[in-house]
């Protein structure tokens, strides 16, 4: 992945804006006013109207270009055609896929089925979760992509069981911020070493202990939470039957996945595989009659009946099974592959436009303006450049939400500090991962809190007694991602105490030795 920016270095900006290189900051600035109206105000947790924010704030820096507008046009298709806004799309589409294919095999029903056996009641429910989902997220690199299956296959289970919805979304967003942070094939890890010149390896090892710090006091704030909270009475009649138990054999794929993730394998990859396993797991399962599962659940062409064509094959061998004729008015495609990608079309759209926006504030001068302005006035000794570099990750993670583009972002600033006092690469990486895997699952308009949400709205349709109602809207869940906050608070108390500070061992710098 390319990490070099533009202006990185200093000199001239290639997009030159009125009043200075912090106008630059225009369109993210009006989307987080946006987002913060429409989801913190209003309540409206509505991804497709996130998007048009984003559009706003894109336009509404157009007039404050100097000299021709194509430069900030330009920009816009350089932001928006960077790897990283690829690298999330493509997890998000995959995982969606796999998680709405191995749902469609009753999995949910098999983990209410087990929860109630262990005897895991609503109240304990979370702090499993909790536990739960840092290993999926550690083992498939991806926090978004644990949020989106948690989100699909848990979050049901624990509804079924009484579990209070707020709680346990903050558990999963929790999980998913532990195990991203973690995982040594995360795209936010890489990025944090390569960008911090360090290992990947040496990188994950040194973050553990700052990680379980984080963890333990997020693990009894859930028991306490779930303890205290308001829960509601297990649905009884919510369809769970004396033969769920089999939905658990959808444990190989999540298997599958975890394992081919740990020896390296791509993310594509490793998804696909479990992806082709659960699959082959629902044709059998509905073959034997022990799920009520066939393979026009994970994928169905519904025909109109005016088509002579697919009548014909509605009965054909095989083709038969995928084929279906349906009044005009309700044509269409459908099944658990259409449903786990289109889910998040719109996400994806705002991804792609957030990082444009990233893009502009970059090109435009107003990352190297905030940098300088750092340096000079408030970076003035190892405890304030360190301090700087926690609360300046975690402004830059309020304006660019989705977390990887927001450390490409940030990483060059990160690296001119911590070289001017002699700071140890692990530690400057530790810093920067830290905020970006926590505070992108605890904004309302973070990119994982809006992943879970984009998957939490297909539920309605895919459980009869799921209502609209149980879908938690983004802005009610931050106070509850309690690993998230534990994570920037255990940072920002290292930087202020020095807690596992460590410099380069074969260079001191003046400003090290005045400290």
């Amino acid at each position: 992945m390319n990490t070099d920016q533009p202006t990185e270095t200093g000199g001239e900006s290639t997009l030159q804006f009125r009043g200075g290189p912090a106008v630059s900051a225009v369109p993210i600035t009006v989307f987080v006013v946006w987002a913060v109206f429409q989801s913190g105000v209003l309540g409206i947790g509505d991804t497709s109207g996130l998007v048009v924010g984003m559009l706003v704030g894109l336009i509404a820096g157009l007039p404050f270009v100097r000299g021709d507008w194509k430069a900030y046009a330009d920009a816009i298709f350089e932001g928006m055609t960077q790897e990283v806004a690829a690298t999330a799309a493509v997890a998000w589409l995959w995982a969606g896929m796999f998680a709405n294919t191995i749902q469609a095999g009753g999995f949910v029903d098999g983990l209410v089925w087990l929860a109630g056996a262990a005897e895991v009641g609503a109240a304990l429910f979370p702090a499993v979760t909790f536990l739960l989902a840092p290993v999926l997220a550690t083992a498939i690199g991806t926090g978004y992509g644990t949020t989106i299956a948690f989100v699909t296959l848990v979050f049901p289970a624990g509804l079924l069981l009484g579990t209070n919805p707020i709680l346990l979304f903050g558990a999963i967003l929790s999980g998913a911020v532990f195990g991203d942070n973690l995982a040594p094939v995360s795209d936010t890890t890489i990025v944090s070493a390569v960008t911090q010149d360090a290992d990947i390896g040496g990188v994950v090892a040194s973050r553990v202990k700052y990680a379980v710090i984080a963890a333990v006091p997020a693990l009894a704030a859930y028991l306490i939470a779930g303890a205290t909270l308001p829960t509601s009475q297990p649905a009884a009649n919510a369809g769970v039957e004396a033969g769920a138990a089999w939905g658990l054999l959808h444990l190989i794929p999540v298997a599958i996945v975890i394992g081919t993730a740990v020896t390296g394998r791509h993310i594509v990859e490793a998804v696909s595989w479990g992806l082709a396993t659960a699959f082959v797991l629902n044709v059998l399962l509905g073959f034997f009659g022990l799920v009520d599962v066939g393979v026009s659940d994970v994928l169905v062409f519904s025909a109109p009946e005016s088509s002579g064509i697919a009548q014909s094959l509605d009965t054909a061998p095989l083709i038969g099974a995928i084929v279906e004729t349906v009044p005009a008015a309700e044509a269409g495609v459908g099944g658990s592959l259409y449903t786990g990608a289109v889910g998040f079309f719109p996400l994806i759209v705002l991804t792609l436009l957030i990082v444009a926006g990233a893009q502009i504030m970059r090109v435009g001068g107003g990352f190297e303006a905030l940098q300088t302005w750092l340096l000079d006035t408030v970076a003035t000794s190892v405890r304030r450049a360190e301090v700087t570099m926690v609360l300046g990750t975690a402004a830059v993670n309020a304006m660019v939400t989705i977390n990887t583009a927001a450390e490409i972002a940030v990483a060059p600033y990160i690296r001119t500090l911590g070289r001017r006092f002699n700071i140890n690469g692990y530690r400057r990486a530790n810093i920067l991962d830290a905020n970006t895997s926590a505070l992108g699952y605890i904004f309302p308009w973070g990119g994982g809190v809006l992943a879970g949400y984009s998957a939490m709205q297909t539920l309605p349709g895919e459980y009869e007694w799921f209502t609209a109602e149980m879908v938690v809207n983004p802005a009610a869940v931050f106070p509850y991602v309690f690993h998230g906050w534990f994570l920037v608070t255990v940072f920002l108390l290292a930087a202020l105490t020095g807690f596992g500070l460590e410099y380069v061992s074969d260079r001191e710098s003046e400003e090290v030795s005045r400290v």
